[in-house]
């Protein structure tokens, strides 16, 4: 009975290590790509859809934006034998190496962070970086690029750096190959604005912060048709919870104070100066 006892627990636990962030996925392809795989070299009993979505290079890319850190999903864990320690604060982080991705064997399937797996997502899996995160990933030999939200955990392959979604692998053009060599760089989502158009350095005028994105617009929107600015003149910016309606870049401190002049004839708003390094 003791045994039987024993036995039983074990395999409770292996049940639930099938389940349990951050070990999900990408952990369970780990080894090498099956030999009969004819697209690449993709996973054993895993691959692309039989009818992949005909519009698949329209996907946008990850638009970057604040998000809370996964209260689970940063712990130090280990997989296959390997201890992995998460970064807990979002800070530059570059390498270079192999990307795999990963395809229908785990679409609908939890990943680390709790959101199901979807091929078809700009998404990605990467030991160590914080979840959820963004990355823009580069192919060298072509040069293209992604950008990915970091949702799950792995590859746990020695060799790989990167998994990413099978949508985010078409993109870079090397779902048949099966990996490409990439470099993998971090995204700080406060240079981006709500549209995942990367901020410029410079001086900037703020009207006003929203906890409502319709809010926001809606000044924006006002901004631009009282001060005929163009839709590049304009940005609204994903601050923590706080959507922010800024106009710029200036060249110089002069051309910012003679917009904000306008900006309290027109619009009776005091703007604030901001400085984006």
């Amino acid at each position: 009975m003791k045994v039987f006892l024993t036995a039983a627990l074990c395999a409770l636990i292996l049940a639930g290590c099938g389940v349990n962030p951050p070990v999900s996925g990408p952990a369970a392809k780990a080894g090498p790509p099956a030999a009969t795989a004819k697209s690449g070299g993709y996973y054993l009993d895993d691959g692309p859809p039989a009818h992949p979505p005909a519009d698949l290079d329209a996907v946008p890319d990850a638009v970057p934006r604040a998000e809370p850190l996964h209260r689970f999903a940063n712990r130090t864990y280990v997989a296959l034998g390997n201890t992995y320690t998460p970064q807990t604060e979002r800070r530059a982080h570059s390498e270079e190496g192999l990307a795999s991705w990963y395809g229908r064997r785990f679409h609908g399937k939890k990943t680390a962070s709790g959101e199901l797996y979807d091929m078809y997502a700009m998404t990605a899996a990467h030991p160590t970086l914080p979840i959820p995160s963004y990355a823009r990933v580069t192919a060298l030999g072509s040069g293209k690029s992604v950008v990915v939200r970091i949702n799950d955990r792995g590859p746990f392959h020695s060799k790989r750096i990167i998994d990413l979604s099978y949508t985010a692998a078409h993109k870079l053009g090397y779902v048949g190959a099966g990996s490409a060599r990439v470099r993998v760089e971090s995204l700080d989502p406060a240079a981006y604005d709500t549209q995942g158009e990367a901020l410029a350095g410079g001086l900037y005028l703020q009207l006003g912060a929203f906890s409502r994105e319709k809010n926001a617009r809606a000044l924006r929107d006002r901004v631009r048709n009282a001060l005929e600015l163009t839709d590049e003149q304009t940005r609204l910016v994903l601050t923590g919870a706080l959507h922010r309606v800024q106009i710029g870049p200036y060249p110089d401190d002069e051309a910012a104070r003679i917009d904000r002049a306008r900006v309290r004839e027109h619009l009776d708003l005091n703007a604030v100066l901001v400085r984006r390094d």
